[in-house]
Formats: C-alpha cells, sequence, structure tokens
C-alpha cells in the first residue's frame, strides 16, 4: 500500500498487528504500532492495544503485555484480559494469570471461557483444591462449561460430534479408526497430555481414554473414513481445541498425508506436514 501510495488507515493497521502477533513478529509488531502513530497520526483504538497484546502474551512476554495494559489510556476489555490470562495459562505463568482471571471476573462474571481457562491453568500446575474452588464459584454463578462439539460436513450433510459421543450410524466404524489412530499415535511417540483432565478421573488409562473421545477426534475419523486420500478435512468446534488435541492433530496431519483445518472459537488452525499455522501451543 505505502508503495503504490495508497494510505493505510487503522483497519490496514489491526490487520498488519494481527498478522505480526500470528507469526511471533514482536519487533515489526512495535515498528508498526509506532508506525500508524508517529507516520500517519492515527491514535490508537482498544483493537491495536489488544493486537500488541496478543503478540506479547504469544511470545511469553507476558509482564511487558501486562505493563502495556496498565498504561492504556482506556479500560482494558474482556478480550484484553482474556488474552493476558490464556498466554499465561499457554506459558503456565500462575501469577499473572490469576491477576487477569480477577479483572476478567470481575469485568464480565458471566464470561464463562475465564473460569474454564483459569480451571485448566490450575489443573496444569497441578493445584486441584483451586480447581474446585473455581468450579464451585461457577456453580454458584449458575454458570457451566458447554459440551465441546465438532462439525464436519460431508456431501451435503452436516454430521456433528460431542465428546464420547456413541449415537452416529458410523459409530462402530469411527470407534475402529480411532483405535487405528490411538495406535499410529503411540508409534509416532504422541504421550497424551493428561495433565488437564477432570481431577476425578484418577487412572492414567481413563484419562488418555478421556481424550481420546474428544469430538474432533471423532470428527477427524469420521473424516478419514468418508473422504478420499489426500482430500482436506475440515472441522468447526465450538469451543477452543486443548493441548493435546492439538499436538495429536499435528501428528495425524503427517501420519494421514491430510491438510486438517479445524476452526475453533478463537481462530483457524491449518494442520499439515505435522505442523500449525497458530502459535497457540509449543
Amino acid at each position: 500500500m505505502r508503495r503504490i501510495g495508497v494510505k493505510p488507515n487503522a483497519i490496514t493497521f489491526v490487520g498488519v498487528l494481527n498478522a505480526c502477533s500470528h507469526v511471533g513478529l514482536i519487533n515489526d509488531g512495535y515498528k508498526y504500532f509506532n508506525m500508524m502513530i508517529n507516520e500517519y497520526g492515527i491514535k490508537p483504538a482498544i483493537e491495536h492495544y489488544g493486537c500488541l497484546v496478543d503478540i506479547l502474551c504469544r511470545a511469553g512476554c507476558l509482564e511487558e503485555a501486562k505493563d502495556i495494559i496498565e498504561e492504556m489510556p482506556m479500560r482494558p476489555n474482556k478480550v484484553i484480559w482474556m488474552t493476558l490470562l490464556s498466554g499465561a495459562r499457554n506459558h503456565r505463568n500462575t501469577k499473572i494469570g490469576e491477576y487477569a482471571a480477577q479483572y476478567l471476573i470481575e469485568l464480565a462474571p458471566e464470561t464463562t471461557g475465564g473460569y474454564v481457562v483459569l480451571s485448566n491453568m490450575y489443573a496444569v500446575a497441578g493445584e486441584w483444591e483451586k480447581v474446585s474452588k473455581v468450579r464451585e464459584m461457577m456453580k454458584k454463578r449458575g454458570l457451566r462449561k458447554d459440551p465441546g462439539c465438532s462439525s464436519i460436513e460431508h456431501k451435503g450433510v452436516v454430521h456433528n460430534f460431542i465428546v464420547g459421543d456413541k449415537s452416529h450410524p458410523q459409530t462402530k466404524e469411527i470407534y475402529s479408526k480411532l483405535a487405528e489412530m490411538r495406535e499410529k499415535l503411540k508409534l509416532a511417540g504422541h504421550v497424551p497430555d493428561t495433565s488437564q483432565v477432570l481431577l476425578y478421573i484418577e487412572e492414567e488409562e481413563e484419562k488418555e481414554a478421556e481424550l481420546e473421545n474428544h469430538s474432533e477426534r471423532l470428527a477427524i475419523a469420521f473424516g478419514l473414513n468418508n473422504t478420499e486420500a489426500g482430500c482436506p478435512i475440515r472441522i468447526m468446534k465450538n469451543l477452543r481445541v486443548c493441548s493435546d488435541c492439538h499436538s495429536v492433530t499435528k501428528l495425524l496431519s503427517k501420519i494421514y498425508s491430510r491438510e486438517i483445518i479445524v476452526r475453533d472459537n478463537s481462530r483457524f488452525h491449518h494442520f499439515k506436514d505435522g505442523l500449525c499455522s497458530c502459535k497457540d501451543f509449543w
């Protein structure tokens, strides 16, 4: 745009900053943020600050992101607090996660995702007493986590799956494919991340089985069974993909030589050759 003389506007910089976030370009993010102000006289809106916070959170610069939030000229919204909370969960910084969750819950106590991310962060840290307290808080406020649901379209028909679903007409074939996937994943060296599986499931084998039945894995199994080799598999999920399913889907894209595109409630994930386009998980 600069080369051909088209003047970028505030929306242009939201797109550029968002792109910097997804590929981890911290220095470029700051460069374009400052360019917007100093060269084009554009006053940063909350969306621009949100992008800058996202850039820093994805890179693990949580203290820096916290400083940006505290210095913003406007009141942070729930998206910004959720970004900091998610970054703290991803980089296992409980202190900053609690800080973000406190402000998020004060600002938007009805935001179920905040409680879920906080609970997952505590679970990863092994702080199960705090996990129970978060769930009790949700219960008292009449909130509950929606069950995970993944959808895949095939020949004009949308097929929906929830965790552990056995209602589909192809259930036998789907679970047979899941068993095959499990064996191939083991051979590829995958070790299930059971750190966030529910407290009341004590046995490690039961925790692994719980993960294997997540809705997106059922949808992937259906896709592998019903689409031609080499065809992309496209899935929609109502919740955020968990870290273990993210790792598994990366491996499956390589094992079966498939592109797998998952649109969760956060963003698109494009899995190909054992890699993913996002920087959500490391």
